[in-house]
């Protein structure tokens, strides 16, 4: 099998063109999310988390001629997260200067909860980009398979239901629960590192 047009290598290269439309869509659709989730984490409102997403992807792509891949996997990760952190630190230093003075005790919630720079640690990135690129995968394979298949492997592999139970509710064999489940993890498997540029 070829390597996909959308692998992240490619996908980073091709996002140095701001006119790239289809690329940055793919690009969006693994990274936006991940960002918001982190921004979440760090004690941001719904709202805040949107606009801090917007911020570093306008940063993003002012940035994204300047970097050039690393032999490391998670160059372009780091990279992108030092943008956001930025970001967030940025965002909270102006709060802080529009509240200065108020006495209040949001302010000083505000002070404490500032992110300092070893806050967004490269494991929790990493278990976040990983869920989210599982994500992109599953929706990008579904239409592959029937929908008794994509049930059995869902409601057995995700929801952590019974294999018997699923079978008897689907109307299936356990063994056919089984060999979804095994299809769609390899279907899985391949998607990603087609997303990773490992194929």
């Amino acid at each position: 099998m070829s390597a996909s047009p959308s692998t992240r290598y490619s996908l980073l290269l091709r996002i140095k063109d701001p006119h790239n439309h289809t690329a940055w869509v793919e690009f969006l659709e693994i990274y936006e999310p991940l960002v918001y989730r982190v921004a979440r984490r760090k004690g941001l409102q719904d709202a805040d988390a949107r606009n801090l997403c917007q911020e570093v992807f306008q940063a993003v792509a002012k940035s994204a001629r300047q970097w050039t891949p690393e032999a490391r996997p998670s160059s372009f990760r780091g990279w992108l997260f030092r943008v956001a952190r930025n970001v967030i630190v940025d965002g909270f230093r102006q709060q802080q200067r529009h509240l200065r003075g108020t006495g209040s005790s949001d302010v000083q919630r505000l002070l404490e909860n500032m992110p300092a720079e070893a806050d967004i640690g490269a494991s929790e990135i990493e278990s976040e980009y990983r869920r989210n690129v599982l994500r992109v995968a599953a929706r990008a394979i579904q239409g592959e398979f029937t929908t008794s298949t994509w049930q059995a492997f869902w409601q057995t592999a995700v929801n952590s239901r019974g294999i018997a139970e699923v079978a008897t509710e689907l109307g299936i064999s356990t063994g056919a629960v089984y060999i979804a489940r095994s299809r769609i993890v390899a279907r899985l498997n391949e998607r990603v590192k087609e997303i990773e540029g490992e194929t």
